[in-house]
């Protein structure tokens, strides 16, 4: 029972003189820990037994001083590069996409040709224009606009008939 006073006395000191450090204060506990690890590991050649307090407490603050620049070495992720590495969709969320795709290109077969056509250039080529649309399809550039509103809104009533809402 006496040593176990002993160490308890020795730690109290130790760590209190090690996080009298600012600096240090996180690492005191831990570092008093690995010096008696490495007290118990390789025993010091003291000549002194009251010495053990300054040796236990010089190896302590160098574990702790090594802890703060491991610490200080650390280089945080900017918002950029965490934003770029977004969290993969569940599996639920990818069945549910894959579901509402297939409705909406079983709606698609249904429309005339034309609809149909505009619908495929509108979901395969976005970057088209007014009149490349008006060409690709031979209608008047007024119409585009017109036609698409027309399918887009069939689309949505067929896919809401179907259970797929719109948020």
């Amino acid at each position: 029972m006496r040593d176990q006073d002993e160490v308890r006395r020795l730690s109290t000191k130790v760590i209190r003189i090690v996080a009298a450090n600012p600096g240090l204060r996180a690492d005191a506990d831990d570092a008093c820990q690995t010096a008696w690890l490495e007290f118990l590991r390789r025993p010091p050649k003291l000549q002194d037994s009251t010495r053990l307090a300054g040796w236990l407490t010089t190896v302590a603050r160098r574990h702790a001083l090594r802890a703060t620049e491991k610490r200080s070495r650390v280089t945080f992720a900017d918002n950029a590069r965490l934003e770029a590495h977004k969290p993969a969709d569940s599996p639920e969320k990818h069945a549910l996409a894959g579901e509402l795709t297939a409705a909406l290109w079983r709606a698609v077969e249904q429309f005339p040709e034309r609809h149909r056509r505009m619908m495929l250039l509108l979901a395969h080529c976005p970057e088209l224009r007014h009149d490349q649309l008006a060409a690709e399809l031979g209608i008047a550039k007024s119409s585009v606009g017109k036609i698409r509103k027309r399918c887009l809104t069939a689309l949505r009533k067929r896919l809401e008939s179907e259970g797929f809402s719109y948020p």
